[in-house]
């Protein structure tokens, strides 16, 4: 199967083989089936999450595209539809990394000219408006630069709910939300439901409410459609840890019953024994400057076998990782609960996880659910896989590696570091350690999520590199650590920087920890040169010098990191997060970027679903799943935004 689909603006569409899955019993196909009609339902969800004029913008443009009768070869047809390509990858209308709105790329005369040559004949007008009134308001919001400027604001000094864009919070002020959420863990005890995870928090005749995401509640057409596949799902499930743990998910989403959620989290976690699993819910909160209110999300997977091996000795000494970690005795975990990991294979991606996805998962969120039952960690295979494939011969490697040592590293032994660093982080470096009594994550606010990024990532990279790996048989040589430290720091420093536009900041919590953890250990190590940028033929590289003084430094600065968790240390995290994972070295960003260009590759990455055909005997009883890869980029978009798009356009 080839892996590149399509390339447009500054992304490139991959394909995902699902290995294996034709050989799975019947059972399975069609337990992986519903679970994955149920991972579809939510993308409405999504949408209005991330802003509350995306679901009306993107009928707007797709009826354009559908049903537009001029010239539809022109350049500016062209450059309309590339912008409807980029609103469809990032779920609406601001970019998925760096959350700024994007630019339309074509004038407002032309857009005019769209609208005026379409047919609306079926196109349905929020009520209370006229078609003019509707048009002009998404007319205004598409290119007015000052109107949803930013999805996600993570700058200290403003109103962090005013200035982002995304829809958790209507007519609330930062401070309102954080003393709602405030008063409302005051009184919760040791173990807090994640208020606000659920629900949009609004100011009714003055007081402050919530709206709850449940089946009588908003989002509520998108929730019907979510559990009648879970349900159906639920007679496939392999076992009974597995059928318990739809039913509490159902309850949840029948009620918004965040307690509910919180048994679902219990269950899943202890269900370890069948071969299917799925995450279907509000759970991530990186959309939500707060880190409050979780975005809708789904995956649908199964294990890998043979690479599952790996993770299982991982987990299974998860105990001396943590004895031996170097952060203080009081902030580690005397016993280990609970931690459990996998390698999967993706079947179905859904809500935040598409097109974009995370290369490895550890849940649930919840800390004390965490500390008490333990977590789940999956490193997605065939996703990584698709992802090595795709950069084999890119050529970035090439132009950015500091010596042809580091090239041969990369390519013999880059792709099995890729995926131990992500085990170690899901696995271990997430479920490690423990906050001190009283403290409360959320004390860290808008820095939390970069700061636990931070935290286990700095993990992974200080045990890779220790001699137990080789003992337990997970690495063959330091040479394969070595291509681990050189692509982190080489990203971290230099790659990751073709990410962001000329003049902007590190905006994304992932890429904000990255870099916060490369330039700390640049800057520690400079007294005895243990990372070096050099120089040649007026580019810029990074060199390791000394790799056993790196991995202390990585270990320093873990032993900080987990403090300042540990104790809700905000003017630290700030300090930190402020100084060294935010601003970008202007000279050296105009060079790499001017050394990409020459590339010509785009810097995201995301993916198309396979497609899943059920089929059935004559009376109706299904005989088998069948599974596609011919579809392409629009034609499954089109094909969501039809089959799956559940809920009304309000603009509410």
């Amino acid at each position: 199967m080839e892996v590149f689909a399509e390339k447009f603006a500054d992304l490139k569409i991959l394909r995902y083989d699902v290995p294996g899955f034709e050989t799975l019993n019947l059972q399975k196909k069609l337990y992986i089936y519903y679970l994955s009609q149920a991972a579809l339902c939510g993308r409405d969800i999504l949408w209005d999450q991330n802003n509350r004029y995306n679901l009306s913008i993107r009928s707007v443009l797709e009826t354009i595209w559908k049903t537009y009768t001029g010239n539809r070869e022109s350049e500016e047809f062209k450059q309309f539809e590339i912008y409807l390509k980029r609103v469809w990858f990032s779920n609406g209308i601001h970019h998925h990394y760096s959350t700024g709105k994007l630019a339309a790329g074509i004038p407002k005369t032309y857009f005019d000219e769209l609208v005026s040559n379409s047919n609306w004949s079926d196109f349905t007008i929020p009520s209370g408006k006229s078609f003019e009134m509707f048009i002009s308001e998404i007319r205004n919001v598409i290119f007015n630069p000052d109107r949803e400027i930013k999805r996600v604001n993570l700058e200290p000094d403003k109103d962090l709910i005013e200035y982002s864009s995304n829809n958790y919070y209507q007519g609330v002020s930062q401070d309102e939300a954080e003393g709602f959420y405030a008063n409302l863990k005051t009184s919760a005890g040791n173990r807090p439901t994640s208020f606000g995870l659920n629900s949009t928090l609004i100011k009714e005749n003055g007081k402050l409410a919530e709206k709850v995401w449940k089946l009588d509640g908003k989002y509520g057409k998108a929730i019907e459609q979510i559990i009648y596949w879970l349900t159906k799902a639920k007679d496939y499930a392999e076992n009974e840890l597995q059928m318990k743990t739809i039913h509490h998910l159902v309850e949840y989403y029948q009620t918004g019953d965040l307690a509910l959620f919180d048994q679902y989290c219990m269950d899943w976690v202890k269900e370890q024994e069948g071969e299917v699993d799925f995450v279907n819910g509000f759970i991530e909160m990186y959309g939500d400057p707060l880190g409050i209110k979780g975005s809708w999300e789904a995956i649908v997977n199964y294990k890998d076998m043979e690479a599952t091996k790996r993770t299982i000795v991982i987990s299974e000494n998860a105990q001396w990782f943590e004895d031996h970690s170097p952060v203080d005795p009081e902030f580690k975990k005397a016993e280990v609960k609970g931690v459990s990991a996998k390698v999967i294979n993706v079947a179905m991606l859904g809500g935040d996880c598409y097109p974009a996805t995370p290369i490895g998962i550890n849940l649930p969120n919840s800390e004390w659910i965490r500390e008490l039952y333990g977590s789940k960690s999956v490193t997605i295979e065939n996703i990584t896989r698709a992802y090595f494939l795709d950069s084999v011969n890119s050529g970035m490697l090439e132009e950015f590696a500091c010596s042809t040592d580091e090239i041969e590293r990369a390519k013999t032994y880059g792709y099995l570091a890729g995926n131990l660093l992500t085990d170690l982080h899901e696995c271990l470096g997430h479920g490690s350690g423990k906050v001190r009594e009283g403290v409360n994550t959320d004390q860290l606010k808008n820095y939390y999520s970069t700061i636990e990024e931070t935290r286990a990532d700095l993990f992974a990279m200080f045990f890779i590199m220790d001699e137990q790996m080789i003992r337990l048989g997970l690495v063959p040589s330091f040479d394969a650590v070595k291509a681990g430290y050189d692509s982190y720091l080489r990203n971290g420093l230099i790659t990751q920087l073709t990410r962001i536009e000329s003049g902007q900041n590190i905006e994304e919590s992932h890429m904000r920890n990255r870099q916060l953890i490369s330039l700390w250990v640049y800057e520690a190590g400079r007294p005895e040169n243990v990372v070096e940028f050099i120089h040649s033929e007026e580019k810029t590289f990074v060199r390791i010098n000394d790799y056993q003084e790196l991995r202390k430094l990585f270990g320093q600065l873990l032993k900080k990191v987990q403090r300042i968790k540990s104790e809700g240390d905000m003017d630290a995290a700030r300090n930190l997060v402020e100084n060294f994972a935010v601003k970008v070295d202007r000279k050296l960003h105009e060079e790499i970027l001017a050394r990409f260009k020459k590339l010509d590759l785009a810097p995201y990455a995301g993916f198309l679903n396979p497609v899943y055909e059920l089929k059935t005997w004559p009376c109706g009883t299904p005989n088998d799943v069948l599974i596609h890869y011919d579809e392409d980029y629009t034609s499954q978009m089109l094909r969501y935004s039809k089959d799956y798009g559940f809920l009304p356009i309000e603009n509410e």
